[in-house]
């Protein structure tokens, strides 16, 4: 798994954690959602997001640097 791919996977995770929160418990959750998608705004333009500093701090591999089978 790359780092790329991981953030993803993260991203995609909380949004529908978080809407699912925002629809049975509180509609408080859904600022968890858009918080999510301006992350995820700002690191297409700066390229920087605190969880891919995570994941290589987990030592993932850089895009398209996996050897696929």
């Amino acid at each position: 798994m790359t780092v790329d791919r991981a953030l993803r996977l993260l991203a995609g995770a909380v949004i529908l954690i978080s809407l699912a929160l925002g629809h049975w418990v509180s509609l408080n959750w859904l600022w968890l959602t858009a918080l999510v998608g301006l992350n995820l705004f700002q690191s297409g333009f700066t390229n920087w997001c605190p969880a891919m500093a995570i994941f290589r701090m987990m030592k993932l591999p850089e895009t398209g640097s996996v050897k696929r089978a």
